[in-house]
């Protein structure tokens, strides 16, 4: 089944209102934390402060996530993902009314973590649901969740260069405050139908064999998986402040973001794309070879010198990006009881939060000291540590033996059809 088949069966499956509105749904995370930094920088008058918010809203969504995710599981994603939703963008709207009311930067950091703590991760669950939606296709199933779960990294990244967009646009149309109001009115919205969509039935069917399927799936292979995912996180963080760094030393610093979303344009080209790799090539051995594009695509940022010759390194850099985190989120699907794919993926996502908070403070310190090259070493050196990391994933795997293509969570699901 070609790519383009197999998306198309995917949009039959599950119909495009899903796909619009998961989509949708996954925007506000993608908008509040630059949102955040810019409300509560302007309001304050301090990037510190805003900084400070804008990092509390991710970690305490990186802590969140999977927490939601592991009750996710047991009792479906419906109550939970409404529940999430609606208090998320009462939360935002919250931020906002107290940056009305002038109040502290401790109110305004604690407002912002409550925020990020409580909205839901609307990518990583929908996830979830392939598996379930695609269970009645038979044979063609592998390659249908392959496809989807290319889909999903494309439509992860493109809500991350869309998002910071539509922030920029509203702080701009309107006012920080708008901006950060569009994305709670997004998420009320769109958050709340993702998890009253009929899909989010299929994933609550399993919540019956959790307590016979209910292991712990946090296994040393799991681990390296999250370590994969701080790993690109790094890259995110370390990029996005070598970019600045170099940005604002050109006297530009308007021109950081753009710049920066081109990594997002790649991958997002690149993780459509990976629907065609063939089924031979395993996830452990996906894992590594992107891995190694990882580190020969970033090795060029040491050496731009200007913002017109990061571009095209940024713009080539997202071309391995997507493919790694697709195969290592495919790989934590495969790998975990299907009753626990929820907390696994959530789990996955929020590692890569807290990789982007290590990424981008390491790279800063560096960056006050030397400027925009050490900070890009730092996205080297995360790409070569996972290369490392992904060579000691494949030799621990090897001696094990190889996984049917229906693993006894795929039976579970298919039986619930």
């Amino acid at each position: 089944m070609s790519p383009l088949a197999s998306y198309r069966r995917l949009l039959s499956l599950a119909g495009i209102g899903y796909v619009v509105v998961a989509f949708l749904g996954r925007l506000p995370l993608a908008m509040s934390q630059l949102g955040t930094l810019l409300l509560v920088s302007d309001a304050t008058g301090r990037y510190a402060a805003g900084g400070l918010a804008a990092g509390a809203l991710a970690v305490a969504n990186a802590v969140g996530a999977p927490l939601a995710g592991g009750i996710a599981d047991r009792v479906g994603q419906r109550p939970v993902v409404l529940a999430q939703s609606l208090t998320a963008g009462v939360a935002l709207a919250a931020l906002v009314a107290a940056v009305q009311a002038g109040a502290g930067t401790p109110v305004l950091v604690a407002a912002a973590a409550v925020a990020g703590f409580t909205m839901p991760q609307v990518g990583p669950l929908a996830r979830v649901r392939w598996r379930p939606i695609t269970h009645r296709t038979g044979s063609a199933q592998p390659r249908l969740v392959d496809a989807a779960f290319s889909y999903e990294g494309a439509a992860d990244e493109a809500s991350f260069v869309l998002g910071p967009a539509l922030v920029g646009l509203g702080a701009v149309a309107l006012s920080p405050r708008g901006a950060l109001l569009a994305a709670a009115a997004l998420l009320v919205v769109f958050g709340s139908w993702f998890a009253l969509h009929s899909t989010a039935r299929l994933t609550h069917a399993l919540r019956a064999s959790a307590a016979a399927h209910g292991e712990s799936f946090v296994t040393v292979a799991f681990l390296t998986l999250c370590l994969a995912q701080l790993l690109i996180g790094v890259i995110f963080g370390a990029t996005q402040t070598g970019t600045t760094a170099l940005a604002t030393a050109a006297g530009s610093p308007g021109l950081a973001g753009l710049v920066h979303s081109l990594l997002g344009v790649g991958s997002v080209l690149a993780g459509l794309a990976t629907a065609a790799l063939p089924a031979r090539f395993g996830y452990d051995r996906r894992i590594l070879v992107f891995a190694i594009g990882l580190v020969v695509l970033s090795s060029p940022l040491l050496l731009a010198g200007s913002l017109a010759a990061l571009v095209p390194v940024v713009l080539v850099l997202g071309l391995a990006v997507a493919p790694y985190m697709i195969s290592v989120f495919a790989a934590a699907e495969r790998q975990v009881p299907v009753t626990r794919v929820g907390a696994a993926m959530t789990l996955l996502a929020g590692a890569t939060g807290i990789g982007y908070a290590v990424g981008s403070g390491i790279a800063g310190r560096l960056a006050d000291l030397g400027g925009h090259r050490p900070a890009f070493a730092v996205t080297v050196t995360a790409a070569a540590l996972a290369v490392v990391l992904a060579v000691v994933r494949l030799r621990t795997q090897r001696p094990r033996p190889a996984s049917p293509v229906t693993t006894p969570g795929e039976l579970a699901a298919a039986s619930q059809g």
